[in-house]
């Protein structure tokens, strides 16, 4: 199979990109390193089924063409992080919806099918939890920035079936939750990296809120596995996944594990949100998905337990460098 993975030197597409070449593919990515880095590549950028396009996926151009040559499509490249659309609202909502459609547009002609990396956020302000993949989405107002990434996605989904109705270009969606592990950065707002860091820096853990707001979190070798297995499944297709752990852990309760099993001494502060984000910011309380469906289409359950993922961002983090201590 000859793949093409939009955002492939990002955090998720990079181990994606090194799954898909050891499963024998080959892979061309386009990236415009916005979030992403080559550093991410290194395991595998002088393998010759590795092309890498800097480039950004909006050039219908460029897209199209790669598109062309493909047999699927991953689609991950997206403006993501708390961080990044507090900062460029406007720029993130545009990045999203205008890469998607450069993507389907590129893929009519040959209907070449295409996976769709959604998000969690796309449930909103919904308290049904857990989040199935037939329930309501509940976003917040314009005015709230909050919700312009969920939005945005939900978006991408709405238009990525449209156009799988109206073109029979084959389509699946994957809605993300809380991916992590090594390679992923704090710089965006990343919670588990950003706990990190602050615990082999000696600094404080920040928690935004009162902590009690609940994550699952889900080791990045386990979702790549459900992304290439989802693109693998012929029933898959047309459908929506939810994709990740269904572990609960209060935010609260993350930092102090993750001082622990960093053997720091870092103390665990809690920032209000009003202080922590400009207005216009509401958290959720809970972000739980429904494994039913995944599990039925593709035998897929997470297999990397949250003690392991924090044992290897913290290593990941060490190896980047670790942070001198503040002085006091």
């Amino acid at each position: 199979m000859r793949a093409l993975v939009t955002g492939g030197a990002g955090f998720i597409g990079s181990h994606l990109c090194e799954r898909l070449l050891a499963d024998g593919h080959d892979v061309a990515i386009i990236d415009d390193l916005s979030t992403g880095s080559l550093a991410n590549l290194a395991a595998c950028d002088r393998d010759p089924r590795l092309d890498v396009r800097q480039g950004r996926v909006e050039d219908e151009a460029l897209t199209s063409r790669l598109v062309g040559r493909a047999d699927f499509v991953f689609h991950l490249a997206a403006a993501v992080g708390v961080g990044l659309v507090e900062r460029s609202t406007a720029a993130a909502i545009r990045t999203n919806v205008l890469a998607i459609d450069a993507v389907l547009r590129a893929a009519v002609p040959r209907r070449v099918p295409v996976l769709v990396a959604s998000s969690s956020e796309v449930y909103g302000r919904s308290d049904s939890v857990p989040f199935q993949e037939s329930g309501d989405l509940v976003l917040g107002p314009p005015h709230a920035w909050r919700w312009s990434y969920g939005c945005s996605k939900a978006l991408d989904e709405h238009l990525a079936m449209a156009v799988a109705a109206e073109t029979v270009v084959p389509v699946v969606v994957a809605r993300l939750f809380n991916i992590a592990g090594p390679r992923q950065v704090g710089d965006h707002g990343m919670v588990l990296p950003r706990f990190a860091a602050a615990a082999l820096a000696g600094a404080p853990i920040e928690v935004h809120g009162d902590g009690t707001q609940t994550r699952c979190f889900c080791h990045v070798l386990d979702a790549v596995d459900a992304l290439v297995r989802l693109a693998a499944c012929e029933n898959a297709r047309g459908g929506v996944f939810n994709v990740g752990s269904d572990v609960e852990v209060r935010i609260r309760d993350l930092a102090h594990r993750v001082r622990e099993r960093a053997g720091s001494v870092s103390p665990v502060v809690l920032v209000p949100c009003e202080e922590a984000h400009r207005p216009g910011f509401e958290e959720p309380a809970r972000r739980v998905p429904d494994l039913r469906r995944v599990t039925a289409a593709i035998g897929w359950k997470p297999s990397r337990g949250l003690d392991r993922i924090i044992d290897e961002v913290l290593d990941d983090r060490r190896r980047a460098g670790r942070p001198r201590t503040p002085s006091t």
